[in-house]
């Protein structure tokens, strides 16, 4: 790989900037297999030195090792090239060609804009342009179009053969369950009786209960596992089983190799998967392109029981959208179970009219028992007390103190570089002055001291690009005016909560801001429940929560309460009078009006 030395267009302006060395391979197999490729990309560190760089002002960014080029979004080498250019530090950017730095235009056209605004240079295996000069700017867009237009045909040319061995019947996969290969090639039942009893059990009892969810507890209630073959390790090909989940399941009966077909583009590939829009992958209908080959296998049910299923299955969706996400939950997403560690569901029954929190994930997959569930709006009530507490003048307060702190402690830091920084010049201008001193007839003594000199200098060069690094992760203290500003909000946070203008949107942002998860335990089926709130910096505190009940039996109290009542009923009160007393005493119904909290000291 060879490359056109500059003539003119490397000044020196752009050495005294860091040149950095991209180096990328698509795949991890090119990683390990085309190992060439990978030595001449690292081999352009030498090309830096011949075109004038010192050795520590060279940056090679090899982070994207085995991750294709189409995107920059899963590329952090890419991203961080882009912003070492935005921060004007970089004199040059070189890579093996085009294709290595980026296969979108998109992704090209940005870094061009960027290198072009702060004077950075472009090398590739055909020589150095200068993205900001109108011919080389031309040149470069080409060959980052060409570059995209490689891609989609490499693309187009892998489609279209495996579209035209699907078409044969041809191109397989995992086989599902209940089925093998044999060495001739051909697909047949397992030889296990039974694994084909089970596979057929699961189809008989759809049939009679007609749902998923009636499956799914049929086999829970008596304990029936699923097959499957091992598909890899050293256990490849040998029988295991394992727990029906509902995913499973759904994928079981909707198969239409069940029903001794061969089927391939069942689903659309649709780039809008990676924004978030409902419906962005979906089944294709026979008639959009997807391979259908009937009687290609052996089948555990007709053509007709599969799609008699697959339209129960559509008929059981419901039409209801429910509540969309980003309710009016504060703590959607940050309570987790203390009881098995998974994240809680937000539950919004009754067409959001109530809000819950529920441990169901394995209720729903699994078949399993609910874990534990409580009211939404009692925890909620809670929490956004403490996090109004957090917020009072005291506690910004402490906050203030404690950045201070942290600004004597960079103080610190910051002497410690200039004590390095000022130790390192006088270390270079001590190997000045000894090289100044020598005869320059001595030329032994001379040259020595010449490398030592060049040494330190070096040394410096590069403890003073570590100190600019060093303070560009460093964020900016609090001026006098943001301080006070802080101080002068937290007198209104209460009214800012509660105003009008808050939305639950920006209540659920403060609670991310200073909330890392909030962890849940229902003791049993009680009214009391156990809450930890795990606080941004590590913090963590306990509290104790009064949570509404179904049933009276359900209090912790409730034999000690029952007696009570009759205690007083005996003394021919009235039940107002008795209720009175009752209160008085602390004792509370199990649906009470107001939550109520008690809190431990934190952990």
């Amino acid at each position: 790989m060879a490359i056109i030395l500059p003539t003119d267009k490397i000044k020196g302006r752009h050495r005294d900037r860091l040149a950095i060395v991209y180096i990328r391979q698509s795949t991890l197999q090119q990683v390990g297999h085309n190992q060439e490729s990978t030595r001449l990309q690292y081999g352009l560190v030498d090309r830096a030195r011949q075109f004038g760089w010192a050795a520590e002002r060279i940056v090679v960014i090899d982070d994207d090792l085995g991750r294709s080029g189409s995107s920059a979004e899963t590329r952090p080498g890419f991203q961080r090239l882009v912003a070492e250019v935005g921060l004007g530090r970089v004199g040059i950017v070189m890579g093996a060609e085009v294709s290595r730095l980026a296969r979108s235009c998109r992704d090209w056209y940005q870094l061009l804009e960027i290198c072009a605004q702060f004077d950075t240079l472009i090398a590739d295996a055909n020589g150095v342009c200068d993205p900001a000069a109108y011919n080389d700017r031309l040149l470069l867009g080409l060959k980052g179009t060409m570059s995209e237009a490689e891609l989609h045909v490499l693309k187009g040319r892998l489609q279209a053969g495996r579209w035209a061995k699907a078409r044969r019947g041809e191109l397989f996969f995992n086989l599902p369950r209940g089925y093998v290969r044999r060495p001739s090639g051909d697909i047949a039942f397992d030889p296990d009786e039974q694994v084909q009893a089970t596979i057929r059990l699961l189809f008989d009892v759809f049939e009679r209960r007609r749902t998923i969810n009636g499956v799914l507890a049929y086999c829970v209630t008596h304990g029936i596992d699923l097959p499957q073959r091992a598909h890899s390790g050293p256990n490849k090909g040998e029988l295991e089983w394992h727990r029906p989940n509902r995913f499973t399941l759904t994928g079981m009966l909707t198969n239409p190799a069940y029903a001794g077909a061969y089927v391939y583009g069942r689903r659309r590939s649709d780039g809008r998967r990676t924004s978030e829009l409902p419906g962005a992958g979906r089944f294709l209908g026979e008639k959009e392109g997807m391979v259908l080959l009937r009687d290609h296998r052996p089948a555990y049910i007709d053509w007709e029981t599969h799609e008699g299923i697959c339209a129960q299955v559509a008929r059981n969706r419901t039409d209801y959208a429910g509540v969309s996400r980003g309710g009016p939950s504060l703590l959607a997403g940050l309570v987790v179970c203390g009881r098995c560690g998974l994240r809680m569901a937000t539950v919004y029954p009754d067409g959001g009219r109530y809000l819950r929190y529920a441990c169901s994930r394995d209720a729903m997959n699994y078949g399993a028992p609910v874990c534990q569930s409580l009211s939404g709006r009692a925890l909620d009530a809670l929490v956004e007390m403490l996090i109004l507490r957090a917020l009072e003048p005291v506690a910004v307060e402490a906050s203030l103190q404690l950045a201070e702190d942290i600004e004597l402690e960079r103080g610190a830091l910051h002497r410690q570089w200039r004590q390095r920084l000022e130790r390192a010049r006088y270390e270079a201008d001590r190997a000045r002055r000894q090289f100044d001193a020598v005869e320059p007839e001595n030329r032994l003594v001379a040259r020595s001291l010449e490398r030592q000199w060049e040494q330190a200098l070096s040394d410096e060069l590069m403890l003073k690009a570590e100190h600019e690094r060093f303070l560009a992760t460093q964020p900016m203290p609090l001026t006098d005016e943001e301080r006070e500003a802080i101080r002068s909000l937290t007198t209104d946070i209460p009214a800012l909560w509660h105003a009008p203008t808050t939305t639950a949107h920006d209540r659920q942002t403060i609670a991310r801001t200073i909330l890392e998860r909030v962890v849940v335990t229902v003791e049993g089926e009680t009214e009391l429940v156990r809450v930890e709130c795990h606080w941004a910096g590590s913090e963590r505190t306990e509290h104790q929560l009064i949570r509404p009940v179904k049933e009276l039996r359900q209090l912790s109290g409730c034999g000690e309460l029952m007696s009570c009542i009759q205690t007083l009923h005996a003394t021919k009160l009235k039940a107002p009078a008795i209720a009175d007393i009752l209160n008085a005493e602390g004792w509370h119904p199990p649906k009470p009006s107001v939550p109520t909290s008690s809190e431990t000291a934190a952990c």
